[in-house]
């Protein structure tokens, strides 16, 4: 499951709305909504995620907070080591090659040291 279908399945749950009452009413079918809150759909389109919004009648920071959850969400993510260290391509293929194994506690310590404030995302590299 990805941080948006988990989102997206605790807002339904919250105001008791069935998949299949939610796919209907923003024009998906319960097959794709079901495949997205459980990370096996890729990134929602931005009408989507609008409709979603509308659905839940999601104001301000909660709509900026649904925005960001799509932003970390991408169940098959690339990562381009080109022009990196050799360590670094180390690291990211020893990632992708054992994320599966990891248990929510190293997930939990990998995502520490990643969202450390040193280690913010740099823009425009």
């Amino acid at each position: 499951m990805t941080p948006l279908g988990a989102k997206l399945r605790d807002l339904r749950r919250q105001r008791g709305v069935t998949m299949k009452h939610m796919a209907d009413a923003i024009g998906v079918s319960p097959a794709y909504l079901s495949a997205l809150e459980h990370g096996r759909r890729g990134t929602p389109t931005f009408d989507l995620i609008q409709r979603f919004i509308s659905y839940f009648n999601i104001i301000w920071d909660d709509a900026d907070e649904l925005n960001r959850l799509v932003q970390i969400s991408n169940p098959r993510v690339v990562v381009d080591t080109a022009g990196l260290s050799p360590q670094a391509t180390e690291v990211a293929n020893l990632l992708a090659r054992t994320i599966s194994s990891l248990n929510s506690e190293e997930i939990t310590h990998i995502a520490a040291i990643l969202k450390a404030p040193a280690r913010k995302p740099r823009f425009g590299r």
